[in-house]
């Protein structure tokens, strides 16, 4: 049985003539009678009573017809929720974030694409770069939001924006009185950094500042997060260099301050699997206008 065979089936059984049915069907009447014989038979039974007196439905033809209709319909149903799909006007995204990116914009992102993509289900899940590229490779991910472009062969990805690094201090830190932070001026205070584990490229970035610039860090505390750190700052355990995303994040007790020499600034990338579709990544990428991000971020 074709769904062919049902088209013609309830052309018939809308018009009770085989003529109008085969002129609705844009076809002749020979090949219509056919194709309703091979449905008749696929079904094993009659579903129309022809005789001098017309056409009529059977009771078989009747209880047919609206099995028919909606086997039909569901189809056409299914057909244009794939165009949609293919389109990325439906589905789902689940997305993956780095911390920063709730203060450079990313609520308003989701805001301007939900607008446009009402029908579209984004989930999101904050982990930090090193996680989000275990779950893009465990296809748990279809897009990360992460601070490292070093990725795994089975993952593309592009530059989104950067942001400058500042000095983190406690706010009753002797050094908090300078307007701009001196890197020399934290070769003898303990550092709280991102972890290891959690980012290697962040750890190893905060470390390769400080050595060109004289001094290894003395390494106090570790977070998993970059809010866990400026917290950690905050309760006067230590010093930082973080992000400028993180001077607004409303953390009582920290203070940010422009660092004096010009330094690499902080990346943000997205990253997802090559082997994936690009229509619905591509609808959401497009939606992270300039806008959206803070003035401090530069675009690329």
């Amino acid at each position: 049985m074709e769904f062919r065979h049902l088209r013609y089936f309830l052309a018939v059984a809308d018009e009770l003539h085989f003529g109008r049915a085969a002129q609705r069907l844009s076809m002749s009447q020979p090949p219509l009678s056919v194709a309703i014989q091979q449905l008749e038979a696929n079904v094993g039974a009659r579903l129309f009573e022809r005789d001098s007196k017309g056409v009529r439905l059977t009771p078989a033809g009747s209880a047919f017809r609206t099995s028919a209709a909606a086997l039909l319909a569901r189809a056409e149903e299914a057909c244009a929720l794939a165009r949609e799909v293919q389109a990325g006007e439906v589905g789902r995204l689940r997305l993956g974030f780095v911390g920063s990116t709730l203060f450079n914009g990313l609520s308003g992102w989701l805001q301007a694409f939900q607008a446009s993509h009402s029908r579209v289900e984004v989930v999101v899940i904050e982990l930090n770069s090193q996680d989000q590229i275990e779950a893009l490779l465990a296809d748990d991910l279809d897009l990360g939001l992460v601070h490292t472009d070093r990725l795994p062969p089975a993952l593309d990805g592009r530059p989104l924006y950067s942001e400058p690094f500042l000095a983190c201090l406690p706010a009753d830190h002797p050094l908090a009185r300078l307007e701009r932070m001196p890197l020399a001026a934290l070769s003898d205070q303990p550092f709280i950094l991102f972890s290891r584990k959690g980012s290697p490229d962040y750890h190893a970035r905060i470390i390769d500042i400080c050595r060109q610039h004289g001094f290894y860090p003395r390494l106090q505390h570790e977070g998993r997060h970059w809010l866990s750190v400026v917290s950690l700052v905050a309760q006067g355990l230590g010093v930082s260099i973080v992000p400028a995303a993180f001077q607004r994040a409303g953390v009582q007790g920290a203070v940010f301050r422009p660092l004096q020499e010009a330094i690499e600034p902080s990346a943000v990338f997205a990253a997802w699997r090559r082997d994936t579709e690009a229509v619905l990544r591509e609808r959401f990428l497009a939606a992270g206008s300039r806008a959206a991000m803070p003035k401090n971020a530069d675009i690329e």
